[in-house]
């Protein structure tokens, strides 16, 4: 298997709007700040330097949005996925946590300014994102999630059967969460869009620049390619799981997830009105993990995670994504065709929030945002931008640690995991007499 997927495979590759003109570095060139990856990390943090004046070069082996920036499934939903606000209070101590969850539940806040501000073409909709409780006993625990957000300024609320069923047009779900400030978005428009407003305000982006090494030079830093070096005080590795060389080790410090998307064909008019009618973003609230949206031109966009035969086999991976999306909208009677399909790889650590690494006076790296793509990397760049600032460590919103390798358990953790929270919820709704869906 390819260390990458292809890029081209993904609708958002067939339906972007173009990046805009770049080219391979080609000499020396000198920056205040070098940045290593053109995802929403790196480019959200050159955005915000080189509105305050720095000299920043991003150096991308690709193009912008090559790796999880451009083949995530395109929701833009400021939560944290695997722990409780409590649990990251207790996991990460005061006054980190606090200060990550304000910048990780205001996300979507910095995602929509910056779309609006830079007339971004990104199919950006912000119609909010429900996780659904898939069984009666699931609403104590999303009642709770409620109470936790709204807590700390998100605008979230619990809905019964009948409004859960008129926002999302399935039958199948007790009540959810409805977080009215999600949204969801074309994301390689929106990383060829953040790229473009990097050079508007002044910033140099160069692709096809592979980063083959970093060492020290007349006191600075000089960051090399295959063509050239760029010479800056800083630098900032941002590659996420789709780091390659560039710095030793930097690519041990996580584990590699894999995630498929998939779109359908686009659906008729008709049944548009009852599938999805208000453009929301649906988790099915299941252990085995289905989540959904529309693309601009009415194709549902559904994400998996591979589990056994699903993400190998091709005709039973198609069956398995069509029997489920049929089960929570029966009124679809069409066949349902996956028109596009394509893979993505997650830098997993085992608190599934980003780490950020000291690898040498003046040199930072950022791995490990666990799949929290597009609102996590955006709202990164404050934090980054802030380190090349010179704000403070102890005033940073993610504390600096030495960089050191994942545990071996986090090459099968989370798969593990993933099956036993699909058990975990056959077995409750079992319990509470709630329907399954095919291939539970």
């Amino acid at each position: 298997m390819p260390r990458f997927s292809p890029f081209e495979d993904s609708l958002w590759f067939a339906t972007a709007a173009p990046a805009p003109t770049t080219s391979a570095l080609e000499g020396r060139v000198e920056a205040d700040v070098c940045i290593v990856g053109a995802g929403y990390t790196g480019l959200t943090t050159a955005l915000e330097l080189a509105r305050q004046g720095v000299r920043v070069v991003v150096l991308e082996a690709q193009q912008a949005g090559f790796g999880g920036s451009g083949r995530n499934a395109g929701h833009c939903t400021p939560t944290f996925t695997h722990y409780s606000l409590p649990s990251l209070r207790k996991m990460l101590g005061q006054p980190w946590a606090e200060r990550l969850i304000a910048r990780q539940t205001q996300a979507n806040t910095k995602v929509s300014a910056m779309i609006r501000r830079y007339q971004i073409q990104c199919e950006w909709q912000q119609n909010g994102y429900v996780q659904a409780a898939s069984r009666p006993s699931a609403i104590k625990a999303i009642e709770q999630k409620v109470r936790d957000y709204n807590a700390v300024g998100a605008k979230t609320r619990f809905v019964d059967r009948a409004e859960v069923e008129a926002i999302t047009g399935s039958p199948r779900f007790f009540g959810g969460w409805f977080h009215t400030e999600g949204g969801h978005v074309n994301p390689l428009g929106y990383a060829r869009g953040l790229a473009r407003a990097v050079i508007q305000e002044g910033g140099s982006v160069y692709t096809s620049s592979k980063v083959t090494g970093v060492v020290p030079e007349s006191g600075r830093w000089s960051v090399q390619t295959g063509t050239g070096a760029v010479l800056a005080d800083k630098v900032i590795f941002s590659t996420g799981a789709y780091t390659v060389d560039g710095w030793p080790k930097l690519d041990q410090s996580f584990k590699i997830m894999r995630v498929f998307v998939a779109a359908t064909q686009p659906l008729s008019d008709e049944e548009r009105t009852s599938v999805l009618p208000e453009n929301t973003t649906i988790h099915d609230g299941r252990g085995d993990i289905y989540v959904y949206k529309y693309n601009a031109e009415g194709r549902i966009v559904a994400s998996m995670f591979p589990m056994g035969a699903r993400g190998r086999d091709m005709t039973y991976t198609h069956k398995v994504m069509s029997d489920r999306l049929k089960w929570l909208h029966p009124q679809i009677r069409q066949e349902i065709r996956w028109e596009y399909f394509w893979f993505g790889e997650l830098d997993m650590q085992h608190r599934t929030i980003p780490r950020l690494y000291g690898l040498a006076p003046g040199v930072i790296a950022l791995t490990g945002l666990s799949g929290r793509g597009v609102p996590t990397g955006s709202m990164l760049g404050g934090i980054l931008s802030e380190w090349a600032m010179g704000v403070p460590d102890k005033d940073l919103s993610l504390k600096i640690e030495p960089l050191h390798k994942a545990p071996l358990y986090m090459s099968y953790g989370p798969q593990l995991t993933l099956r036993y929270y699909r058990a975990m919820d056959w077995m409750k709704s079992k319990r509470d007499g709630a329907p399954l869906p095919p291939h539970a």
